[in-house]
């Protein structure tokens, strides 16, 4: 049975450019939205978006845009790999 839960995530990407969600609140938002929606994602669909999370978490621990991380990008490539999973039907 099909299962979309991709379609809250959008939403939480505003929050969290708003300053309004947690960033461990979107990433585990992320996670279990991957983890449930059904269709089963693609598993390296599941990658890149675990590769990219940590990326998020990871740059957390730096100043808000150093050389390394650049949170708005991650954010972004967020945007993107949701564009592409909801792609998929």
């Amino acid at each position: 049975m099909p299962s979309d839960q991709l379609s809250p995530l959008p939403a939480t990407l505003d929050a969290f450019r708003q300053g309004t969600l947690p960033l461990n609140t979107l990433v585990q938002q992320w996670r279990n939205a991957a983890e449930g929606h059904q269709p089963a994602l693609p598993q390296r669909y599941r990658d890149v978006l675990e590769r990219i999370l940590t990326q998020l978490e990871s740059s957390a621990l730096f100043s808000e845009e150093s050389c390394s991380f650049s949170q708005t990008d991650i954010v972004n490539a967020l945007g993107d790999w949701l564009t592409k999973a909801r792609a998929l039907g």
